[in-house]
């Protein structure tokens, strides 16, 4: 029996979360030489290749897709382990700030692993408004919040820059309806831009909810009444993604980073864990079909 090395399994877990071995090399704080060397190794001692790099980027092969389960695990087994006895001091609160239509699917991945790291640090979880969580970071009331914009303030770091794309229910009507019914909530940051786009195309439309509630959102365009517009890999899965060329483009939104100088040692572990869910959710999202939700 061999031993695997954790470090070259973290490794191997990195590059295939990020897509791209330069990527991954950034995160992990390594050259990209020094990765690629640990792949090599990797793949010399289950004598198997577990990367495809013929293509643009980096993808998995079946035999890397089955290790890639079992290497996530070893390594945060061993992070937890490592944790657990040597960094008891590690206790406190962190307030997390995260706009409501990016909360799926990186937060609770990101909870759920730092509840099996860091067991005494309790993560309270503010699901708001980009403006709303820059103001209350603003005023040190928020630890660390994510943020969906145009653009990124001073201290702020763009984790992904994603496509915004109009959304409706299922093989739903409610898209070719004149004026085009639209649903967002009161504070939603991407209403202007969208009705904005609308205008621009000249295309008739009306608002087919008035309210500060996302799940009247939702249950308007799950029931086919209107369509409304998510940032691509953050849809829930109730609703589709929709190709119509009627419907004007909305361009791109940034998700970024935002976190305080405060308990910086436990923020910093709750940053990379964001970092590593935000890169798997892009690298999933460049491989997936654009309707699939």
């Amino acid at each position: 029996m061999r031993n695997l090395d954790i470090t070259v399994l973290r490794s191997f877990v990195a590059v295939a979360e990020a897509g791209g071995v330069t990527r991954a090399a950034g995160f992990l704080n390594l050259t990209q030489s020094a990765v690629s060397m640990q792949l090599k190794r990797l793949e010399e001692m289950l004598d198997m290749k577990l990367l495809d790099r013929s293509g643009r980027g980096v993808t998995l092969t079946p035999a890397g897709a089955q290790l890639l389960g079992y290497a996530q695990r070893m390594v945060e087994l061993n992070d937890e382990i490592y944790t657990r006895l040597t960094c008891q001091e590690w206790e406190g609160e962190i307030v997390l700030g995260v706009p409501v239509d990016i909360v799926y699917p990186v937060i609770p991945q990101v909870l759920r692993r730092m509840a099996r790291t860091h067991p005494r640090v309790k993560i309270q979880l503010l699901s708001s408004f980009t403006r709303s969580l820059k103001r209350q970071f603003a005023r040190g009331e928020v630890d660390v919040i994510l943020t969906t914009e145009a653009g990124v303030d001073s201290g702020g770091e763009t984790l992904l820059e994603v496509p915004m794309l109009w959304v409706g229910a299922p093989e739903g009507q409610a898209r070719r309806a004149r004026p085009l019914r639209v649903a967002f909530c009161r504070s939603c940051g991407f209403r202007e831009h969208a009705l904005g786009a609308l205008d621009s195309a000249d295309l008739q439309w009306e608002l087919a909810v008035d309210s500060d509630s996302d799940m009247t959102v939702d249950a308007t365009v799950s029931a086919d009444l209107a369509i409304s517009a998510r940032l691509q890999g953050h849809a829930p899965a109730f609703v589709e993604y929709i190709e119509d060329d009627a419907l004007p483009q909305l361009g791109t939104q940034r998700i970024n980073l935002y976190a305080g100088n405060g308990r910086k040692a436990i923020t910093d572990i709750l940053c990379d864990y964001i970092r590593q869910g935000m890169m798997q959710v892009g690298s999933d999202s460049a491989r997936r079909p654009r309707d699939a939700a």
